[in-house]
């Protein structure tokens, strides 16, 4: 999920990177990587912090999508607690967003060089302009608590994992994949995410 804060501050962070300068035009995606991050801190219990638990009583309207009521549970230190772990993991994700920007400037002015001339570029041509650019290693969000480490078995695979590895010749299963088993499916290259989540 780190991974998909990085990408929605990818355009706050071109802003400061290129025109050394941020506007308004990220307001939404900065939005969303907050829902998320506040999310991962005080739903889905993926803060080594805070541990493995819910913050807050809230009913949700499924038809509105919105939240009809909140209740806090929880003291003024948690609270503080939450705002900083949300921060930690925007900052991150901003960091993260502002090192593969930096790494790849020359790509992304290809890229808008490209834009510039045709407008539209087909999937085609954007795989060409990228070709460069090499895919980070696999980074969880969850290394442990304490005595509770992660295995370092990777998980089982389906058949269609199977399937695609037998047709690529791969013999052996490759170390840790944090479910990303042989990179199928997140990269775009091989598989479909749908079936793996």
């Amino acid at each position: 999920m780190l991974d998909q804060l990085a990408m929605l501050l990818g355009g706050r962070t071109a802003e400061e990177v290129i025109f050394h300068e941020p506007t308004s035009g990220a307001a939404n995606d900065i939005d969303k990587a907050t829902q998320i991050a506040r999310a991962m801190v005080t739903e889905y219990g993926m803060s080594e912090r805070l541990g493995a638990r819910k913050f807050g009583n809230g009913d949700s309207e499924p038809f509105l999508g919105m939240s009809q009521s909140h209740s806090r549970d929880y003291s003024e230190e948690i609270a503080s607690a939450i705002d900083e772990e949300i921060k930690r993991m925007i900052e991150a994700a901003h960091d993260e967003a502002w090192e593969v920007l930096v790494e790849y400037r020359d790509v992304l002015d290809a890229l808008v060089l490209r834009l510039l001339d045709k407008e539209t570029v087909a999937r085609k041509e954007v795989l060409e302009i990228f070709a460069t650019v090499q895919k980070r290693p696999a980074r969880g969000t969850y290394t442990g608590y304490g005595k509770r480490l992660p295995s370092d078995r990777p998980p089982v695979m389906s058949p269609k994992e199977l399937a695609l590895a037998a047709s690529s010749g791969v013999d052996t299963i490759p170390g840790p994949t944090n479910g990303q088993v042989l990179g199928y499916g997140y990269d775009g290259s091989t598989g479909d995410r749908e079936s793996r989540d």
